[in-house]
């Protein structure tokens, strides 16, 4: 019966064949063709610019400053709290742990995040710990948006977020943040001075819109949005009754003169906002890949259905490690031998040292307010790249140029824009600073001796 509904199915194709042979050979491939198709929920989303550019960069003497991973050693003592974990007397601890998320990591996860937002948070309710960050976002829109729900995100974004839209049927609405001339500086530019303009983001929000991302600190651009920035979208997401998804994962790496607000802990913003962090990016330990939701139970209770159905439960050693590391910086929060603080420090310093370099190479730095990257204005590089094969953007040739010609990696910021408005963004490249004394004076090395 499959085979005959099939066929008909197929019946244009089937009737320019020349035999009834033919004709049982070519449905059968066919059949086996068409069984074994991708999904349309994937359909067109097989491109990754960390697949193609990740390899690139892997090439002999390339200095890579393109993905966005430490080279420095994670804080001693969470290598130690894993290395017990595994195999120390609690053996138990290579076991399953509780599905959304392991007791002694939730508890001081409520205690800190109660401690940030002000505000009682229930260990057991209000927070699900998944597999890193991108757990924490397929989590929240696979069980928050339906198909046809509109979602609003902001560019640049993390390439993730358009996808896990698509795959959950939803529909991404894309809004810029756009540098405001006027203010730049002579050749150095600052990421909070890339805003969004109110009335077009007024305009995003309708009846169908179900949620808005954001991400602060904003990878690529380093920016931290403001409180008033912050309100005008709790002010949109309370009249339209709209949910929002903050990723957070940066959360702790702001720099000197400026201030991370949580947009949860705006009025009436509880209710309706998941926050995402991460131990990754919190210890400098990114691929052990754990990451967290914090909202209200009416929400995360969503996120734990999607979890339970599908990984089911996280390392429970990591999870333990994570869980002794949050206890132990919270302990010491406002101290400055605080991890967190410390980490932040550090980062200001390699900061100000790339921006240096990506002057003195002839680049237009844009000055991040926090997080690991820093994005670059190449127009005045003026490299010729119209004999290089492909149609993509100018940002995604250079990157490839660059690693060719002068062994160092960065990745295209086109690759955090939506095909709509990437001819605005593709004279951009992003760095990542977060590296050694040493990674960094090969790459100095070399913009040094940029003609």
């Amino acid at each position: 019966m499959y085979r005959t509904c099939l066929l008909k199915c197929l019946k244009p194709a089937r009737n320019h064949l020349p035999s009834s042979s033919a004709s049982s050979t070519f449905s059968t491939s066919t059949m086996t063709l068409f069984k074994h198709k991708n999904a349309k929920r994937i359909e067109g989303l097989d491109e990754n610019v960390w697949v193609e550019f990740t390899k690139l960069a892997a090439e002999p003497g390339v200095v890579n400053l393109g993905q966005g991973f430490p080279d420095l050693p994670p804080p001693s003592y969470v290598l130690q709290a894993l290395a017990t974990a595994a195999a120390g007397d609690n053996f138990m601890l290579n076991q399953y742990t509780r599905s959304f998320g392991h007791p002694p990591l939730v508890k001081a996860l409520a205690d800190l995040y109660g401690h940030v937002c002000g505000r009682s948070i229930d260990p057991y309710k209000d927070i699900v710990v998944t597999v890193g960050g991108y757990g924490s976002l397929s989590h929240s829109i696979l069980g928050l948006v339906d198909e046809g729900d509109e979602v609003i995100i902001i560019q640049p974004f993390f390439d993730c977020y358009e996808p896990m839209v698509k795959m959950a049927g939803g529909v991404p609405v894309f809004i810029s943040l756009k540098p405001t001339q006027e203010r730049v500086v002579g050749d150095v530019g600052d990421s909070g001075d890339w805003v969004l303009d109110r009335d077009e983001l007024a305009s995003k929000f309708n009846c169908r819109t179900k949620a808005i991302i954001i991400n602060t600190p904003n990878n690529p651009l380093g920016k931290i949005f403001k409180k008033e920035e912050l309100q005008v979208m709790a002010d949109l997401c309370i009249q339209h009754d709209v949910l929002c998804i903050s990723d957070e994962v940066y959360e702790w790496l702001v720099f000197s003169g400026h201030k991370h607000v949580k947009i949860a802990t705006l009025p009436g913003m509880w209710e309706r906002t998941i926050t995402i962090g991460s131990a990754g990016k919190a210890f400098s330990v990114t691929g052990w890949k754990l990451g967290w939701s914090v909202g209200p139970e009416h929400l995360i209770k969503h996120l734990q259905t999607v979890q339970q159905n599908t990984v089911y439960t996280c390392c429970t050693a990591i999870q333990e490690a994570i869980a002794q590391g949050i206890r132990k910086e919270r302990g010491r929060l406002k101290e400055q031998d605080c991890y967190f603080t410390l980490l932040a420090h550090e980062l200001e310093a390699k900061r100000d040292r790339m921006a240096k370099l990506l002057l003195a190479a002839g680049m237009k730095p844009v000055i991040p307010e926090g997080g690991y990257f820093m994005i670059a204005d190449i127009s005045a590089k003026d490299v010729d790249l119209t004999k290089m094969e492909g149609d993509e953007p100018y940002d995604n040739k250079f990157v490839k140029w660059m690693i060719k010609n002068k062994q160092l990696a960065a990745i295209p910021v086109t690759s955090f824009i939506s095909d709509q408005a990437k001819s605005l963004y593709e004279k951009y490249i992003r760095f990542c600073f977060i590296k050694q004394d040493r990674t960094l004076d090969s790459a100095e090395a070399i913009l040094k001796n940029w003609k």
